[in-house]
């Protein structure tokens, strides 16, 4: 499994919960911290998918309950907004000292603005990330500001939070209205990915207009179109870490992925069996592929299944070696498309002598050349799609060898 438990000591002297999910090969090139939302945890399923489809661009990713909060100690009455700041802190502080500063900071909701302004306190931060992010800190007041009308002392008083019952007290409120988070972002000079849904319901769009406006560049902004606040559908949570992993990249030195032992093997594929369905990740020494099964099989279809990637080997094998043959010749080949479909087909049907007949594999395989080719060259053109390495390999006699390592 690619999921390590941590627990972690914050300023208080409570344990905070966490995980740090790391890349197939289990060498990050970076590390990220993830802020989850109010009163949500690490185990919150978005949280799982965003950290996981980061991990696949070659960081680990600590996801962590704040103070209060789903496996974490303390009490909830204390995990006032400053104290979620400082939690962040301490997480960088212990990656620092057990692996390497983290470089990147994702938040969701007000764990987005707990981002923004830890990322202003730590030097190590690069960047930071945030998803449906208040622009200001005492917006999460308005989930219980009718409820704490009688919160002046520092007795604790039951609210009810997003269903939920929640202890709380006077200086659990006041606290929201000590940060001035606008004020944070305009001397940030970090750079800044905004990423909200224009229907999110509970924090409104206007506020990631009031944060890119007040942030300095680099400042991207990227909408999530139909979502909502929560991200509840898997598809838009997927989605944001793959957007947060290419747009980390132009602020990251790029790094070679280290493959897993042994050394020298070309790709690796990981399923973490009691996590996912379907979902595998597989990574070369430079590029991270996700691989799964349709939803009519009872998969996530976050990336192409198996027999996809067939095809897609002949499919591109085919393409490459055309062109480097028609531009040897000097023939004016300006685009060429192949088309391939993997099926099951019965060997009476093909017409093709078997030993016995029956269900064989079969790849159609359509091409169509652009450009101003005479009709042999479009001929010579498809019998060297023919000749290309995956093709022969396909047609060809295969030995696999399998070990257990």
């Amino acid at each position: 499994m690619n999921k390590t438990k941590l627990e972690i000591i914050n300023k208080k002297g409570n344990k905070l919960s966490a995980y740090l999910e790391l890349p197939a090969n289990q060498k990050p090139h970076f590390y990220a911290i993830f802020a989850h939302c109010f009163t949500c945890n690490s185990t919150f399923e978005p949280v799982k998918n965003i950290s996981r489809t980061l991990a696949s661009y070659g960081f680990g990713v600590v996801r962590f309950d704040f103070m209060g909060l789903g496996r974490s100690e303390g009490e909830f009455a204390e995990s006032y907004f400053s104290a979620n700041v400082d939690d962040l802190i301490s997480v960088s502080d212990y990656l620092n000292e057990h692996f390497k500063a983290p470089s990147l900071l994702i938040g969701h909701s007000l764990g987005g603005a707990a981002a923004i302004v830890a990322a202003s306190r730590l030097e190590n931060i690069k960047a930071v990330a945030t998803v449906g992010a208040p622009a200001s800190v005492s917006h999460a007041k308005r989930l219980f500001s009718d409820q704490v009308k009688d919160a002046e002392t520092d007795e604790a008083v039951e609210v009810t939070i997003e269903g939920r019952p929640f202890k709380i007290n006077a200086e659990f409120v006041k606290d929201f209205d000590k940060t001035d988070l606008i004020a944070i972002v305009k001397t940030l000079r970090k750079p800044i990915l905004i990423m909200h849904a224009p229907q999110d319901n509970s924090v409104g769009i206007e506020n990631a207009r009031e944060l890119y406006h007040h942030a300095f560049h680099p400042k991207s902004f990227i909408g999530l179109d139909t979502a909502d606040h929560l991200l509840t559908k898997s598809k838009d949570s997927r989605y944001v870490g793959n957007m947060i992993g290419t747009w980390a990249q132009r602020y990251f030195d790029e790094a070679e992925n280290e493959m897993l032992d042994p050394a020298g093997e070309q790709l690796v594929a990981h399923l973490n069996v009691k996590e996912d369905k379907f979902t595998t990740l597989m990574q070369t020494r430079k590029h991270a592929i996700i691989a799964d099964e349709p939803e009519s099989v009872g998969g996530d279809d976050l990336g192409p299944a198996p027999y996809d990637f067939l095809s897609a080997a002949l499919a591109s094998c085919s393409v490459l070696t055309v062109k480097l043959y028609a531009e040897r010749k000097g023939w004016d080949l300006q685009e060429v498309y192949a088309y391939i479909t993997y099926s099951k087909k019965h060997s009476d049907d093909l017409m093709v002598d078997v030993e016995k007949s029956g269900q064989i594999d079969h790849l159609s395989k359509k091409l169509k050349f652009i450009g101003d080719l005479t009709d042999d060259q479009r001929t010579r053109l498809t019998e060297i799609a023919g000749k290309c390495p995956v093709h022969k390999t396909l047609t060809g006699k295969v030995i696999i060898e399998t070990e257990t390592i």
